[in-house]
């Protein structure tokens, strides 16, 4: 029987288009990613084709062609330019996920090797040759320490805040920024966020001092102990030490839910009674102007429930005060800090597991009465 003209037509063509196949390096990998206490893997390639011509060469002569250098040192540029970047958590649509990306280092002669020996049996694609780098904090290393769930929420307000408080409370949140507190041990602010001076990045602004404001290095560093001790307050672990301001402060209502620090004197620790590591990031908004931490581990099954504040026992401001200011006129004044009555707030805390009631504690915090802090010219004999 007679082949019909198509097929005749058909079997060259399709014959011409198979050996214009472009040759290709493939590079495999995958990542991996921790989501709703499960590590999922996800592989993925990237390819780039070689010049025939060079390829052609390299079959001829029995060794990779020079002409392909330029597209190979390309290639391990694009390979070297992917670096390390340690494991986080992220909120995706509502569920936190948890992702690294290890490196890569282009091996340049076994990649070279590979393509050789592909070219040589005639396949139409080869390896690239490259060693992973694996971040130190890497979704791996949460797992295996039990890091595998969002726990709790700690977040505040510095709306209002002088550009010195700012700067105060970003330095510090960045000290505490993804690090792990581990099963039995203590979370130490004074020790993790370490010596507060210009050397360490903080700049001075008011604190209270003696009964009226003064200014001191990293002045506003209470609002991220306040923030990180409501996040592993509300993660139910149990509080070693914590102390309240001895006035209220308005930038950490609601009234009591605070913790402040001056260190040594003063200090904020915490346990982790959880039985795995807890993992904790900071974040900050700064158009908000709002900071929060957020804490993560173990499920523990506990469910933690704390009270609005009850306040009693209040108590008319104090008389004003003042403090040496160079930004004012002489006889003028500045305020500098508005006045707060005298209370008592307490807040109750209860955990349960499994729907029984295993803990139940009280924040009492009572605080003097405060009066409006005025900045006046140094020397201004009001400041006597």
């Amino acid at each position: 029987m007679k082949r019909s003209l198509l097929a005749l037509l058909t079997v060259p063509l399709l014959g011409a288009a198979h050996a214009q196949t472009p040759f290709k390096l493939i590079l495999s990998a995958s990542e991996h990613t921790l989501q709703k206490g499960d590590v999922k893997v996800r592989a993925f390639t990237k390819s780039w084709t070689l010049p025939a011509a060079g390829v052609k060469a390299s079959k001829a002569h029995g060794k990779v062609s020079s002409t392909l250098t330029p597209v190979l040192s390309r290639i391990e540029r694009a390979v070297n330019a992917r670096t390390p970047r340690p494991a986080v958590f992220r909120n995706v649509g509502g569920s936190w996920v948890a992702a690294d990306r290890t490196g890569w280092v282009f091996d340049r002669d076994g990649t070279k090797a590979n393509l050789l020996k592909a070219i040589r049996t005639g396949k139409g694609s080869a390896q690239v040759a490259y060693r992973r780098v694996v971040p130190a904090r890497s979704v791996t290393l949460l797992a295996q320490r039990g890091v595998r769930w969002h726990v709790a929420t700690g977040s505040s307000s510095y709306r209002g805040s002088p550009a010195f408080r700012v700067k105060n409370i970003l330095v510090g949140a960045d000290k505490l920024d993804n690090f792990f507190i581990a099963p039995g041990h203590e979370f130490d602010f004074n020790r993790e966020v370490g010596q507060i001076d210009a050397s360490t990045g903080f700049v001075k602004g008011f604190v209270i001092s003696g009964g009226t404001l003064s200014k001191e290095d990293g002045g506003g560093i209470c609002q991220v102990s306040t923030t990180i001790f409501r996040a592993l307050y509300t993660a139910g672990l149990p509080i070693v030490e914590r102390h309240e301001h001895s006035h209220r402060v308005h930038y950490y209502d609601p009234v009591g839910f605070e913790a402040t620090v001056y260190a040594p004197a003063k200090n904020l620790r915490m346990k982790n009674d959880t039985g795995a590591s807890l993992f904790v990031q900071a974040a900050w908004d700064t158009r908000a102007q709002t900071l929060r931490f957020d804490v993560f581990g173990a499920k523990t099954g506990r469910s933690v429930n704390i009270s609005t504040p009850v306040v009693t026992a209040f108590k008319p401001a104090a008389k004003a005060t003042y403090s040496p200011d160079p930004r004012v006129a002489a006889g003028r004044r500045r305020l500098l800090d508005t006045p707060m009555q005298g209370m008592t707030s307490v807040i109750t805390r209860t955990i349960k597991v499994g729907g029984k009631v295993v803990s139940r504690d009280k924040l009492k915090s009572v605080y003097k009465p405060w009066g409006a802090v005025y900045g006046v010219k140094p020397g201004d004999k009001r400041l006597n």
